[in-house]
């Protein structure tokens, strides 16, 4: 294919980046993100190194009418980071990092990962709630809302997050937030990527250094005990302790199934051991790999997990709460899984999360409650059918258990038409953010908010 998308000559002249088309060495590494699913070919891939190069790109893609993508550290589950034919807006190259270490604050470019992030910041001692696997991208966690493990004692990522350097649809360059711009930095929060390419994040950071955590594992035929444990204690947990439950297959004996429940406790270590006890004794657990690690580590553990260019499909939902039932689906569809990569997961929202009123950000899900992940996962092409039909059908028997409600950096492209799910109350007033700073919609790759709604 050759490139759908003219490079005018003052932006080839000026562009600092790369411009890479289908013709270019190294075009077929670019394109990919982390899930092999998605095999999509953009016209043109803009390397941006600085923010000129978004602004030119940005400006390059509405001129021409071009589908535009924005791709920042590459994760990208729905795929909606890569256009097919049209220009993607690579923001890779842009990994500059400053901490301050005074007003405890992170400022990081997009195209920057977790890994890069929670390193930086702990040479300082410090870190900020940010995803679970550490080869995320900061910038689609963060506008999406931003789970992590730091969550129920500083909220989620968005709540964390001071203010935001965008470049527009009409490619001018803003800040947002609560001095300027406040309506797009309320929007900026939960509303994905909607409203701009973010070049780059200024955070909150928090003392925290060494963590206790860690997973004790159980065998699923006690799965259920597992869950009502699991109940009790994240109901009655401190903010510092934040707990996910999983269900998974046991890579160390095929056919056999586990459950999980990952810790991390951050606050006062003699603290950390009395609230994590009954963790630890509960069962008592075939395994217990709970240990202090520094902060960055324990945002690793679950890398493995999720290796790249394996395909995945995932569905995302929340219990309003959790009963037998539930589990007893999940253990089954677990069961029938065709595949030994995949599995399911829970996590709680409690604690801080859900002290911050649901219309003070775009993200709306602020009650309490559980959220869920179906995770398919496999690595034959010829194995993509059945899988995804797993990974629905477990969907629709769980259907009857679940809130309206849906986390939007765990939905499918498919699941873009679930906007009432995703936003809730919200969804109105994202129209009219968008309206005022996309009405041409060119930034509609994603799980759009239409602004002729």
């Amino acid at each position: 294919m050759g490139s759908l998308i003219k490079v005018p000559d003052q932006v080839r002249a000026s562009f600092t980046g790369e411009l890479v088309s289908p013709a270019d060495p190294g075009y077929e590494e670019i394109r990919r993100v982390q899930n092999g699913l998605i095999d999509r070919r953009p016209g043109l891939i803009a390397r941006c190194r600085i923010v000129p190069d978004v602004a030119d790109a940005v400006t390059m893609g509405r001129e021409q009418a071009a589908e535009i993508s924005v791709r920042g550290g590459g994760h990208s589950v729905a795929g909606l980071a890569v256009t097919d034919g049209g220009l993607m807006i690579d923001l890779a190259p842009m990994k500059g990092i400053r901490v301050d270490r005074r007003r405890r604050t992170v400022w990081a470019q997009g195209g920057v990962t977790w890994n890069e992030f929670n390193r930086a910041a702990a040479c300082h001692g410090l870190a900020t709630t940010g995803g679970i696997v550490s080869t995320t991208g900061i910038a689609g966690l963060t506008l999406g809302g931003g789970e992590g493990w730091l969550m129920g004692k500083y909220g989620l990522t968005i709540d964390n997050l001071l203010a935001a350097e965008v470049v527009t649809a009409a490619g001018e360059v803003v800040t947002a937030s609560d001095e300027e711009n406040q309506d797009l930095f309320w929007a900026l929060r939960g509303g994905g990527g909607n409203f701009g390419v973010v070049t780059s994040f200024e955070y909150q950071a928090h003392p925290v250094s060494t963590v206790y955590g860690g997973q004790v594992v159980h065998p699923a035929s006690r799965a259920r005990e597992a869950l009502g444990f699991f109940r009790e204690l994240t109901q009655a947990a401190p903010d510092e302790l934040t707990v996910y439950f999983s269900l998974f297959p046991d890579p160390a004996a095929p056919g056999e199934k586990l459950a999980a429940m990952i810790a991390c406790h951050c606050g006062d270590p003699t603290a950390a051991e009395a609230d994590l006890k009954p963790l630890r004794q509960f069962g008592p657990p075939a395994a217990d790999l709970i240990q202090p690690m520094p902060y960055p580590v324990i945002n690793t553990l679950s890398d493995a997990g999720y290796p790249k260019g394996a395909f995945n499909y995932w569905k995302s939902a929340f219990f309003t709460d959790l009963s037998d039932a539930p589990v007893d689906i999940m253990i089954d569809a677990l069961d029938r899984c065709p595949s030994p990569m995949s599995g399911l997961a829970i996590v709680p929202y409690l604690g801080a999360v859900t002290r911050v009123d649901a219309t003070a950000t775009a993200f709306a899900h602020r009650e309490p409650g559980y959220s869920l992940l179906i995770v398919a996962q496999w690595l034959d092409p010829r194995e993509t059918e059945p899988n995804i039909t797993w990974a629905r059908e477990t969907f629709e028997a769980l259907h009857p258990y679940m809130a309206n409600r849906s986390y939007v950096n765990n939905l499918t492209a498919e699941d873009g038409r679930m906007v009432h799910h995703v936003w809730g109350a919200n969804y109105q007033r994202l129209v009219t953010v968008k309206r005022r700073y996309d009405s041409d919609n060119i930034f509609r790759l994603n799980h759009n908010i239409d602004p002729s709604a």
